[in-house]
């Protein structure tokens, strides 16, 4: 094991994957030369040389394009999307195609297409650079949804992204990036998709999130035990596509109450097609109704102040709680 920060952990991945399979191929914006906006390919290039690490204009519909073209000619490509807020201008390639010729070519064509992208707010970007869009991607079969919250989930998981045949949405919450964290150095260490992790266990509520919320989920659950002794158990979903719902409903029938966070808008999010399986699941079990603490109901505002109201705290987890025993 060895202590890094998440864009490390996802730069050893990429690493050791590229010197596993010649196939794989890097391309996106500023990759290369820059490292990307994020740091997480600095290096890359020197190591691995332009044939492999290849800079592209702001041509986000093309970069995804020319992926899903190499992928389909027996390549296994990574397309780095600078922020999940650019992903917009390649909707039509990632849902339309990628997610698409597996099953509109009865299974002659896949795509093994590893898309990495960067989510969230909480960095004064205003509201076109903070969108929290990994339920969008989820809503859409074809593809697998991947958002990890730690630096050894991040490694794990994104090598066994390349070992899929099919595309990979490949989430990362810009607060993550500097987190720090111990990883296997083992180079076949791989987190499987589909399997939730209980990060902490407890006997009176379920706390559910992905990507940055699992951390506010973590600081929540230590204000309830130390300040109002409620004892909260806390998952990290991993991926949403697949979804692990059998550790969620396993653990709503121990506690009897679930609360989901998530960053993005409550209104239509992740969050609700989670609180509908709980509810479809595990009913009779249910003392209070799945509670949702998500971002308010606007877009994210540049303002530092503004913004912090908007998205959700530990605080509102709290809050969320403590309504479900008052009832």
């Amino acid at each position: 094991m060895a202590e890094m920060r998440m864009r490390d952990a996802l730069r050893e991945a990429l690493r050791e994957e590229m010197l596993r399979d010649e196939r794989i191929f890097l391309l996106g914006e500023d990759i290369g030369l820059y490292g990307g906006s994020y740091a997480v390919t600095k290096g890359l290039l020197e190591e691995f040389g332009e044939e492999r690490v290849r800079d592209t204009p702001i041509a986000e519909s093309a970069i995804v394009g020319i992926g899903i073209g190499a992928a389909m000619g027996g390549m296994h490509p990574m397309v780095e999307i600078m922020t999940i807020n650019f992903s917009f201008l390649a909707l039509d390639q990632i849902v339309n195609n990628a997610a698409k010729l597996l099953y509109m070519s009865n299974g002659q064509i896949n795509v093994p297409l590893v898309i990495r992208m960067a989510s969230g707010g909480g960095s004064q970007l205003a509201a076109t650079h903070s969108h929290s869009l990994e339920g969008l991607y989820a809503h859409f079969p074809g593809l697998k949804v991947v958002c990890p919250s730690t630096p050894a989930d991040a490694k794990g998981l994104l090598k066994r992204a390349f070992r899929d045949e099919n595309t990979v949405i490949f989430i990362e919450h810009t607060a993550n990036y500097g987190l720090r964290g111990e990883v296997p150095d083992d180079p076949d260490f791989l987190v499987e998709f589909g399997v939730a992790n209980v990060v902490r266990e407890g006997t009176d509520v379920t706390i559910v999130g992905y990507s940055g919320s699992v951390h506010q989920a973590i600081r929540a659950a230590q204000l309830l035990e130390e300040q109002e002794e409620i004892s909260a158990e806390v998952i990290d979903l991993r991926t949403l596509r697949p979804l692990d719902i059998d550790t969620v409903v396993a653990s709503v029938k121990k506690t009897n109450r679930a609360v989901v966070v998530e960053d993005a808008w409550k209104f239509g999010g992740f969050g609700g097609e989670l609180a509908a399986q709980i509810m479809e699941r595990a009913f009779d079990w249910l003392d209070a109704p799945v509670a949702r603490v998500a971002c308010k109901d606007v877009p994210l505002p540049y303002n530092r102040n503004l913004e912090f109201y908007a998205l959700p705290s530990e605080e509102d987890v709290v809050e969320a709680v403590l309504g479900m025993f008052k009832e």
